[in-house]
């Protein structure tokens, strides 16, 4: 790693498949308590103790779906980036395996990465001037 730029600042969420994700987020808010949504996921929120706020994702994702290829992995892990642009640059030129291509959306700006054992990492900016949340 040859520059200084910030680059990941936090967990965005925690994604995995399932083969009922309605039942298996039911047992998490029955047995463990999170406030599981209708679209079977929960959100963390957190900061207020001096760091900015922010969020974190906790969701299950049907168990055929593609959105975690190419990888190969029943997870995906989605980190909280500072710049995606710059750091998408950054990581192309280190040689990193990028997907060529990125997302915008009100919830931000989304680009992955593959790691060297084939897992697909999500990279998340959140819409400017926002914590995420």
């Amino acid at each position: 790693m040859t520059t200084t730029m910030k680059r990941v600042t936090g967990i965005g969420g925690i994604f995995f498949k399932a083969k009922d994700p309605g039942t298996l987020g039911a047992w998490y808010r029955d047995h463990l308590g999170l406030d599981v949504t209708n679209w079977n996921g929960a959100i963390f929120n957190w900061g207020g103790d001096g760091s900015p706020p922010g969020m974190t994702i906790w969701s299950p994702f049907a168990a055929d779906t593609t959105y975690m290829a190419p990888g190969t992995a029943a997870f995906m892990i989605n980190f909280r980036v500072a710049d995606l642009d710059a750091l998408m640059h950054a990581l192309k030129a280190e040689g990193c395996n990028v997907i060529d291509k990125t997302e915008s959306s009100e919830q931000g700006k989304f680009g992955w990465v593959i790691d060297p054992e084939g897992n697909k990492v999500e990279l998340w900016e959140p819409p400017a001037g926002e914590s995420g949340v």
